[in-house]
């Protein structure tokens, strides 16, 4: 009896162990999820890939001393850096007449290409939005600086970050060495490469944008403090299915302490699961710093992926954010699948930044050229004159000397043409662990309640 008693009790013990396990798993946010699109954010990206290939043939014009290109030279030029796929040269630039403008040299009677007024405007805008917005960049690359645990970052990859973190492409100089107060440029004794280190750490710069954010909510909203403390604004895609579990598993997270991305977590003890834990959402929080600290509060995973060992960043990085979808969402649009975009959800509403910039307008200025129609071009059907107006003799050659490197983020769309100093290459010890599978097919278009 004592013997059947035992025997009885120790089942009783593994199903009661079994069901807290389960439980204790089922209420855990899942590790793996279904990439739901949103196609406000696919929209964006899609828009954004005609706009990435019209800089590429802009900066190969812009490179040339008079700023006008034969066409045949072009299509060289364009075929070495591996822009051409299907189309010629030339046919890509009759997609855009608000962008590009195609004329008959007086004198040599070939056809040549150059930029039209209003795309001389629009990098004029830029250029100078790009100028008056550097002491905020400043700002931008000291908390990037002081995010890192040795509070210094490789200048390589700060360089291949510069234009979504509003940098200019000269920034070692007009940013880093203009100002020695802030940062300090030092060589690795190993692997020769420069570094970026802050010089002094300044207290008022730990303020995290999430903090902000929940300090409005609550005053907007109120509530309890204790569920706001250490929450972020999720908002699920449409189509996100949320169960009761997970409903659950959400709420237990958003209340879970966690350490600041501003903080030295060198001396603590994370062997623990609760430490572990704390890691996995301070984690979360890096990532919503960095986008935040961008100007369009969205960046490439590939380029996440070169602070990772220096931010403690996850592994699998596009599987960590699809653990949090309601936060960020990335994109597979654009360069074949194979170019992943990060965006800060709360940032955006219906595929536009809420508080836009004047850097992020100018360059959106490029895209409603990009968009305009070719039938509403006033130009000749056939050609357009070689002489300019009085008004583009007085704006005078307008520089892009910010315009990204031409083979960059062509990469995997052909193989001719690649740059071998190409910046986003993950072979580096720092990406080389990223996963960029497509996961295309794991597109979700039931609706639910989620309320």
């Amino acid at each position: 009896m004592r013997a059947l008693s035992s025997t009885f009790l120790k089942r009783l013990g593994a199903v009661v162990t079994h069901s807290t396990r389960s439980m204790s798993q089922s209420t855990a946010i899942p590790k793996k999820q279904r990439r739901v699109r949103d196609h406000a954010y696919d929209n964006y990206m899609e828009v954004e890939k005609k706009t990435r290939r019209v800089l590429k043939f802009q900066s190969l014009i812009l490179a040339q001393p008079s700023h006008s290109l034969p066409i045949s030279r072009l299509e060289t030029l364009a075929r070495r850096a591996g822009l051409t796929r299907r189309d010629p040269a030339g046919a890509f630039l009759l997609k855009f007449p608000h962008v590009f403008e195609i004329f008959e040299h007086p004198v040599q009677r070939i056809l040549f290409c150059r930029l039209t007024r209003h795309a001389l405007l629009q990098i004029h805008q830029e250029r100078d939005a790009l100028f008056a917005q550097i002491p905020r960049a400043v700002t931008r690359l000291r908390k990037l600086l002081l995010m890192s645990n040795d509070r210094r970052l490789r200048l390589e990859h700060v360089r291949i970050a510069r234009s979504a973190l509003g940098l200019p492409d000269d920034f070692e100089f007009s940013v880093v060495l203009r100002h020695p107060q802030y940062f300090r440029l030092i060589d690795a004794e190993v692997t020769r490469n420069k570094y970026i280190e802050v010089v002094e750490v300044d207290p008022g710069l730990r303020t995290c944008a999430i903090e902000e954010v929940r300090e409005r909510v609550y005053r907007f909203k109120g509530g309890d403090a204790e569920d706001v403390r250490f929450s972020f604004l999720i908002d699920f895609p449409p189509g996100f299915k949320i169960g009761k579990y997970f409903r659950i598993a959400t709420w237990k997270w958003q209340r879970l302490p966690y350490w600041s991305p501003y903080e030295d977590v060198s001396g603590y003890d994370l062997r623990s699961i609760e430490a572990q834990k704390r890691m996995e959402k301070r984690a979360v929080a890096t990532i919503h710093e960095l986008l935040s600290l961008t100007v369009e509060k969205k960046i490439t995973l590939e380029r996440i992926a070169h602070f990772r060992m220096a931010m403690n960043l996850p592994k699998r990085l596009k599987d960590f954010l699809l653990q949090h979808q309601g936060i960020f969402y990335v994109s597979t649009r654009g360069n074949h699948g194979k170019l992943h975009t990060v965006f800060l959800r709360e940032a955006y509403r219906k595929g536009e930044l809420i508080e836009p910039n004047e850097l992020y307008l100018a360059r959106r200025r490029l895209a409603e050229l990009v968009l305009l129609s070719p039938r509403k071009a006033k130009v000749d059907r056939e050609l357009v004159g070689y002489r300019r107006s009085r008004f583009e003799d007085e704006l005078g050659p307008v520089t892009r000397a910010y315009v990204e490197d031409p083979c960059e983020d062509f990469k995997g769309e052909d193989g001719a043409g690649q740059c071998s100093d190409a910046e986003d290459d993950l072979s580096s010890d720092v990406g080389s662990d990223v996963d960029l599978e497509d996961e295309g097919d794991d597109c979700v278009d039931e609706g639910v309640d989620l309320v």
